[in-house]
């Protein structure tokens, strides 16, 4: 795989209104994961992050770029490719420092592969250096070593000179150039000249040998040598033709990649113009959108503040909700308590009445009984009056 994830997080993304430049345009509902991305390909890095199935940022980190923080959890950066502004809200401060970090981090990095690049250009070869090495190359293989003309030459000594031989070798040593491969004129109109020494006494030769026959050989042997020689040289030659050919196609890509890198700096140069002439713009939309912010932020705190009051509020009418759940039980067990006693009282009020009811009869049946007692009293006295005068009537 060409790209490969190498930090991620997570955070709230937003745009610039591309028709007012001023105001920010959410673009995810929610907190989505936002990631770098190396492409070892191209050698860049990318920040890309997906909302579903679509891609809410695909911006390429360039040397250019800066990310800038605006707030303790919001940063933005511009891009002039997609010509527009992201911006992105952080749960907190920590997690914007760490991307931050990570921006400058890939920001260098991106730097140094430029740099790079730009000396590998300057190390290649040069158009011309390419063009001579095509012509020197593709002019070699196509000739062929001269022809010996078969012809009957002087009478010459049997042997051969060393010094010949040692030129010939210096032929297969010598370094490759158009006139060792296809011989001076000297080479091609001429045969080697042998030294003016005189000739060393050597024995007669017989009758049926031919006068010429060691000189032909030794030239044979000669020519051999050289094709020999060529043969090495054009397989080399050959080698390095493909070679060559391999770098011309490679040279091709990377002139046609460095052209494209060209026209999309030549956009880029034509795009900060166009921003360069709107920077007093920008700057008083920056400096409206930090009033936005601190007035916000100023809300945000006042907000906070008002929320830690309601909630100390809440804690309070949950206490007073306890207190009064806790009245209520112990109202209730009064009110309980209440009408067992108003039970308790009722029964005695009606074990009252029964008693009084009670002693009212007690009262009346002693009233009957005194009255009958008096009655029998008064009976007892008239009696004993009665036995009195019969007492003293008997006596007398």
């Amino acid at each position: 795989m060409g790209e490969q994830p190498i930090f991620s997080t997570r955070a709230h993304v937003f745009q610039i209104d591309p028709t007012t430049k001023k105001n920010w345009v959410p673009t995810s509902k929610h907190a989505v994961t936002v990631s770098y991305f190396y492409d070892s390909t191209r050698n860049v890095y990318r920040i890309i992050s997906l909302d579903g199935s679509k891609a809410i940022i695909n911006s390429t980190i360039t040397p250019n770029m800066t990310f800038t923080k605006t707030s303790q959890k919001f940063g933005q950066w511009a891009d002039s490719r997609a010509n527009t502004v992201y911006g992105l809200g952080f749960s907190s401060e920590n997690h914007l420092l760490k991307f931050a970090e990570k921006f400058a981090e890939f920001k260098e990095a991106a730097r140094l592969a430029k740099e790079k690049s730009q000396e590998k250009m300057e190390l290649t070869s040069t158009p011309s250096q390419v063009t001579a090495l095509k012509k020197n190359v593709l002019s070699v293989p196509h000739k062929v070593p001269p022809r010996v003309p078969h012809k009957v030459p002087p009478r010459v000594p049997l042997r051969v000179p060393v010094k010949n031989k040692e030129s010939a070798t210096g032929d297969l040593q010598s370094p490759l150039t158009p006139e060792s491969i296809n011989g001076t004129d000297d080479e091609r109109g001429t045969t080697p000249e042998m030294p003016q020494h005189p000739p060393e006494p050597r024995p007669e030769p017989s009758q049926n040998q031919l006068p010429f026959s060691h000189s032909s050989s030794s030239i044979n042997k000669h020519w051999e040598a050289e094709l020999a020689a060529l043969k090495g040289n054009n397989a080399k030659l050959t080698a390095a033709l493909l070679e060559s050919t391999a770098n011309v196609k490679q040279w091709k890509q990377q002139l046609a990649a460095y052209q494209e890198e060209a026209e999309r700096l030549h956009k880029r140069v034509t795009e900060l113009e166009c921003v360069s002439g709107q920077t007093p713009v920008i700057k008083s939309q920056k400096t409206e959108l930090n009033q936005t912010i601190e007035e916000l932020e100023s809300a945000l705190k006042a907000k906070e503040e008002e929320l830690e009051r309601l909630k100390e509020e809440v804690e309070s009418a949950n206490e007073f909700q306890t207190l009064k759940e806790s009245l209520t039980h112990k109202l209730q067990e009064t009110e309980e308590r209440n009408q067992t006693l108003e039970a308790q009282l009722g029964e005695l009020e009606l074990h009252l009445e029964g008693s009084q009811l009670e002693s009212e009869a007690f009262r009346k049946s002693l009233r009957s009984l005194l009255e009958l007692l008096d009655g029998k009293i008064f009976e007892l006295t008239e009696l004993r009056d009665s036995l009195a005068r019969l007492i003293e009537d008997s006596s007398s």
